[in-house]
């Protein structure tokens, strides 16, 4: 009992969804369609040094010959 209620709101929902859907921009379907340029996308900016590792925040906090010695 009580699901009358939610089933009848899920189903205006859906039906608004259906029929009533998001309203198209025809003026910019246009010129997607017509081959307008879009508008410029900026282009990320490369901080990497041109070496193959990933950059590890925490190098500053260790010397490179820690990574060498093992513990026994």
């Amino acid at each position: 009992m009580g699901r009358g209620r939610a089933k009848a709101k899920q189903t205006k929902v859906a039906r608004a969804l259906k029929y009533g859907g998001p309203q198209t921009d025809f003026e910019r379907l246009q010129e997607e369609l017509a081959g307008a340029t879009p508008p410029p996308v900026p282009e990320a900016v490369d901080d990497s040094d041109g070496s193959d590792e990933p950059d590890d925040p925490y190098a500053k906090y260790y010397a490179d010959d820690e990574d060498d010695r093992r513990i026994s």
